[in-house]
């Protein structure tokens, strides 16, 4: 796990010493235990390491294949690099300088070309090659996209970097917002690919190969992997056997596993207690010949702890188990430091305890497995059952948007009052305040038009960003592959969820919290051996009598007691509500206060006033539209200082 930079293509000499060190300095914190640089011509590539595998000299970056025409550096993982060593040591590569995988995908790549040493690698990563014959440069990124790669073409010169914080600094670019990407932020809470906050700057997408060549104007972009090709052959060869599967995919998930825990350098796991984390710990925990080490943050509020939950996982696995319970004060001394985190605007409230998690663990280990990609491939959101058993109760309501525009119009004072008369689980709720925001939640869902657009509304912060910038601009659709014919509306929204909020939300998250300390983190879940095997896996194995993932539940009822797992899904939730209306209140005023949004100039101060003031009377159904405005005005604050 590393950080990676470069400028190519400049006519005369390649990036100055100074430009390049401040490129290579803003993202110090993703390799703190080394640094190189390559130059020639009007060619600079830059590496920040942080040592995993092949801790030695023979590991450097950036690294000069053996034949000398290619030069690579790159971010990430390649787990099965011994397996591609043995098939190139066949066809006559070596001698080895050392025993990284760095080494072995560079030589890959000499011998089978990039698509061919793409093809074989399964790992998580993000890389550039320079061919210093033929003049052409390739970036590219992992299957899934759990490692970032930004671009940029101006002037005919390829610049790239793992942060934008790095091209932030490049001498050649002037960097100003993207009105695109600024509305595409407050509809989602994240920039999706191919866009990034500033005009011009590009996300290298998932699964894409981009070429550049030197003299021509632009890029191409094409994909070398697709999910939705795996989805449809996931769909024609399903499995049958439920018990089979579940012995399979136990055997499967022993294997990746095993290959991920590869290090020469001390490893743990995230465990929240959930299924998806339990069972990457647990299998861990049964091909390791020692304890695990395993990291927990929980919350002092009852409603958001799930760290009881995890430590009785751990004490049922023998793990070596290290928690941490957040305070409101934790929160105050993190939250503001969340701009400067963030290259872009990012608006998961879970950001925070993902920082701090990753915090706890870089104290003991260098690197750690997540449960991350579980909901995704085998169906855990609680949209997937729920969206279809909505969109079927609306469907035929007369009126939907009359209906929505009145829920949203009544104080939650008025929503919950009716609510009381209507039956006695809703009073109950409504009693403890839960039920109110909820309604108001599913209000805005309401208009949808077909159980797409239901999807689209139910990930989305603010439905019109247009009414809150002062200048918008038209807001393009996310990027993603060619939509794949899918049997259902559950398939369909796993599709979606692995191609646009995966990447675009949680591994970002994920990553950006994790190399802020220097922590590597992997993902079992994501192996495309999983992936295939997890879209063979019909609806019925996902979704039982009202239980999401059954599949990945069976395997690890295995190794751990049900009682222990199974229980609602709560997810990183945080207690953004109480903190913001409590103890945090005065830093949240002081970014979004009436003074605060004139200063940044970027946007409209009456709906950040309003939605404020419903937030502060206890309309928690705005929680998202809240994060979005502080985080975005933490981003702004983050770099005018």
């Amino acid at each position: 796990m590393c950080g990676i930079a470069g400028v190519i293509g400049m006519r005369g000499p390649a990036l100055a010493e100074g430009p390049a060190r401040a490129m290579l300095d803003a993202i110090a914190h993703r390799g703190p235990d080394d640094e190189g640089q390559w130059r020639e011509g009007g060619a600079w590539l830059g590496h920040r390491r942080l040592s995993i595998i092949d801790t030695s000299q023979a590991g450097r970056q950036p690294m000069v294949s053996a034949c000398g025409r290619y030069v690579m550096v790159t971010n990430g993982e390649i787990y099965n690099y011994r397996q591609m060593r043995t098939e190139l040591e066949a066809v006559g590569a070596g001698p080895w300088r050392g025993h990284s995988d760095t080494e072995v995908l560079l030589e890959a790549v000499a011998r089978f070309g990039i698509e061919g040493a793409l093809e074989r690698a399964t790992g998580m990563f993000a890389l550039a090659v320079w061919d210093r014959r033929e003049r052409v440069a390739w970036l590219t990124r992992d299957r899934f996209g759990e490692k970032p790669l930004y671009y940029a073409t101006k002037g005919g010169v390829l610049s790239f970097a793992s942060e934008l914080g790095a091209l932030e600094r490049a001498p050649h670019l002037a960097l100003e917002l993207s009105k695109e990407a600024l509305s595409l932020f407050f509809r989602l809470g994240y920039v999706p690919a191919p866009h990034s906050i500033y005009e011009g700057v590009w996300k290298v997408p998932p699964a894409c190969l981009v070429t550049w060549r030197d003299g021509e104007s632009g890029v191409s972009v094409r994909p070398y992997w697709s999910l939705g090709e795996v989805a449809q052959r996931g769909e024609a060869d399903p499995l049958i056997n439920s018990e089979a599967a579940v012995e399979a995919l136990d055997g499967l998930l022993r294997e990746v596993v095993a290959d991920q825990m590869i290090s020469d350098v001390p490893l743990g796991v995230f465990l929240s207690g959930g299924v998806d984390s339990s069972l990457v710990t647990a299998i861990m925990q049964a091909v390791s010949a020692r304890p695990v080490k395993t990291f927990t943050l929980g919350f002092d509020s009852a409603e958001f702890n799930e760290a009881e939950y995890a430590s009785a996982v751990a004490r049922h696995l023998k793990t070596n188990h290290t928690e941490h319970i957040v305070t409101a004060a934790d929160a105050q001394a993190i939250l503001p430091r969340l701009g400067h985190l963030h290259d872009e605007p990012f608006a998961d409230a879970s950001q925070a305890p993902t920082f701090m998690v990753s915090q706890m663990a870089r104290q003991q280990v260098s690197v750690c497995l997540t449960g991350d990609g579980g909901d995704e491939m085998f169906g855990g959101y609680v949209r997937y059952p729920g969206a279809p058993r909505l969109w079927r109760a609306i469907r035929a309501l007369p009126m939907r948007r009359t209906l929505a525009e009145l829920i949203e119009a009544l104080p939650m004072k008025g929503v919950e009052g009716a609510l009381r008369f209507l039956a006695p689980l809703a009073r109950e709720y409504a009693s403890r305040g839960r039920l109110g925001p909820s309604v108001r939640r599913a209000a805005a869902f309401l208009p949808a038009a077909s159980f797409d657009e239901l999807y689209e509304l139910t990930m989305t912060a603010w439905p019109d960003p247009e009414t809150l910038l002062k200048s918008p601009g038209p807001p393009p659709l996310p990027w993603r592959p060619a939509r794949p014919a899918l049997k259902d509306d559950f398939a369909r929204m796993q599709w979606r969820d692995s191609v646009d909020y995966l990447p675009g939300d949680i591994l970002a998250k994920v990553d950006r919290a994790s190399m802020a300390h220097g922590l590597e983190t992997r993902a079992p879940l994501l192996d495309r051996r999983i992936a295939a095997f997890a879209w063979r896996a019909p609806t019925r194995m996902k979704l039982r009598e009202g239980r999401t993932k059954w599949l990945l539940r069976s395997v690890l009822h295995r190794y751990v007691p049900p009682d222990l797992v199974d229980r609602p899904k709560l997810g990183f939730s945080v207690p953004l509500h109480a903190w913001l209306t409590g103890a945090l209140r005065g830093w949240a005023e002081s970014l979004i206060g009436t003074a605060a949004i004139a200063r940044q100039g970027v946007l409209e101060p009456a709906p950040v006033a309003a939605v404020w003031r419903r937030y502060l009377a206890g309309d928690s159904s705005v929680d998202h539209r809240v994060w979005t405005l502080l985080m975005f005005q933490s981003w702004m604050a983050a770099r005018s200082t």
